[in-house]
C-alpha cells in the first residue's frame, strides 16, 4: 500500500471544517485514500457509494438518513451523481456546524458539479488527489512512473502489457460512461478524436481554430470539449506570463495532458524504448516533470510560462507568496544546454535562481544563479 501524501492534509482539514472534498479523476485513488482515513478516525463513519444501488436507496430521503448522524462522519463517493446533495448538506451543517461531518469524493470540478462550491461557500475545503507522484513511489525508478503515469492500477502491475490494456480501457469507459454520467452529450468518438489531437499537440500553444477546422466544429465547441478534459482531471492548460514588460507577448495557454501513461497509451507508446525513439519524447518529459512540479508547490505559489514573440522562453516560471520568480528548463537530455532564448527570458523577468530539471544524478551550476536539478530533488526548487 502506497501512502498519499494528501491524507495528513485531509485529516487536519476533518479537524477544522464541516465538509471536506476530495476531487480527482477516476481511478485516482480516492476511495483507497478515504478507507484509509476512516480506520483512523475515532468517532463512527458512515461511508456510502453513490454507484452502489443498495447505497442510493437509502438516500430516497435523504434528509431523514442523513440526520441520524449527527455526531459520526459520513463519507459519500461519488458525489457528482447526486448533486442536489449540496444544498441538503449546507442545511444540516448549519444545524450543527461541527467539524469533520461530511466527506464528499468527486470525480469532476466543483464547477462540473452544478456549482457546489457555491453551496456550500465558507463550509467546506477541497483537496485536489492526482496520481502517485514521484515523492509517493519512494525511491523506485522514475521511469516507470513516467511510462505508466500514476494512476494505481496502471502503475502496479508487473507488466507493461497489463498497464497500458487498463489504460485503454479506462479511456473507453470515461468516454462512454463517465462523461455521460454528468449529464455531458457529447459523442464518444468525437471526444475521443479531440482527445487524440491534445495528445500530438501535447505542450504547445492551444489553437482552437485549428483544432475546430480538424473536427468540422466551432471553435466555441472545441473550448467547451477543452473545459470537459479539464474539469474532469485529464489535462491541465498552463497560462502564460503576462506583466507590464513592454514586449510582443504569447497569449495562449499550453495544454498539457496532465497523466503520462494516459498521454502515451494516445501515442500507442507501450515501452520505454518506444517512448526514446518517438517525435513526442521531449513534450512527453516536460509534461511529466512539469506535472510532478506543480503537484508540490506550496500554497500562494502560481506557475505559469513565459513565451515572447521574438523567442524568449521559459517552460515554467514559479512566482513565491512574495511575487519572485523562479525559472524552470525542463530538458530530457544527459548535458542539457540552455538557449538563448531561456537567458532573453530570465533578464526580461529579473530572475534570481533558476534550474535546469534533467535525468542525470548530479546538480551543477551553468552560470546566472542557475542550476541542474535531478528528478529526485525537485523539492528543492522551493527551499
Amino acid at each position: 500500500m502506497i501512502k498519499r501524501l494528501l491524507q495528513e492534509r485531509v485529516e487536519k482539514s476533518l479537524m477544522r471544517y464541516p465538509v471536506v472534498g476530495i476531487l480527482g479523476s477516476r481511478q485516482v485513488g480516492k476511495t483507497t485514500l478515504a478507507k484509509m482515513i476512516k480506520n483512523r478516525m475515532k468517532k463512527k463513519v458512515i461511508y456510502l457509494d453513490l454507484e452502489l444501488p443498495s447505497d442510493l436507496n437509502k438516500l430516497q430521503d435523504p434528509e431523514l438518513y442523513l440526520s441520524r448522524f449527527e455526531d459520526a462522519l459520513v463519507i459519500i463517493d461519488e458525489v457528482q451523481r447526486m448533486h442536489s446533495l449540496f444544498p441538503l448538506l449546507r442545511a444540516l451543517v448549519d444545524r450543527k456546524r461541527t467539524a469533520g461531518r461530511f466527506l464528499i469524493l468527486g470525480s469532476a470540478s466543483p464547477e462540473l458539479i452544478r456549482h457546489s462550491s457555491e453551496s456550500l461557500a465558507g463550509r467546506i475545503i477541497y483537496h485536489e488527489l492526482s496520481p502517485f507522484s514521484l515523492a509517493e513511489i519512494n525511491g523506485e525508478s522514475f521511469q516507470k512512473l513516467w511510462l505508466r503515469g500514476g494512476y494505481p492500477v496502471s502503475y502496479l502491475p508487473k507488466s507493461n502489457n497489463d498497464s497500458f490494456t487498463w489504460r485503454e480501457a479506462f479511456i473507453k469507459t470515461y468516454l462512454e460512461m463517465d462523461i455521460p454520467q454528468l449529464g455531458i452529450r457529447i459523442p464518444a468518438r468525437q471526444l475521443r478524436r479531440f482527445w487524440m489531437m491534445i495528445a500530438h499537440s501535447h505542450g504547445q500553444l492551444w489553437n482552437a481554430s485549428k483544432i475546430a477546422g480538424s473536427l468540422g466544429i466551432s471553435a466555441t465547441t472545441v473550448r467547451s470539449y477543452l473545459d470537459i478534459l479539464e474539469e474532469t482531471f485529464i489535462v491541465r492548460q498552463i497560462q502564460p506570463y503576462h506583466s507590464n514588460i513592454k514586449k510582443r507577448l504569447i497569449k495562449s495557454p499550453k495544454v498539457y495532458i496532465r497523466d503520462s501513461g494516459l498521454l502515451h497509451t494516445l501515442l500507442n507508446i507501450r515501452t520505454i524504448e518506444d517512448l526514446h525513439s518517438h517525435p513526442s519524447l521531449g513534450s512527453s518529459w516536460e509534461g511529466f516533470i512539469g506535472e510532478q512540479i506543480i503537484g508540490i508547490v506550496p500554497e500562494r505559489w502560481q506557475a505559469y510560462f513565459y513565451r515572447t514573440g521574438a523567442g524568449a522562453e521559459i517552460d515554467l516560471v514559479l512566482f513565491d507568496s512574495k511575487h519572485k520568480p523562479v525559472a524552470i528548463e525542463i530538458k530530457y537530455s544527459m548535458s542539457p544546454k540552455v538557449e538563448r532564448g531561456f537567458w532573453n527570458a530570465y533578464e526580461d523577468l529579473s530572475c534570481k535562481k533558476g534550474y535546469v530539471v534533467y535525468p542525470g544524478a548530479e546538480s551543477y551550476p551553468l552560470g546566472k544563479n542557475v542550476v541542474t536539478l535531478t528528478v529526485k530533488d525537485l523539492v528543492k526548487i522551493f527551499d
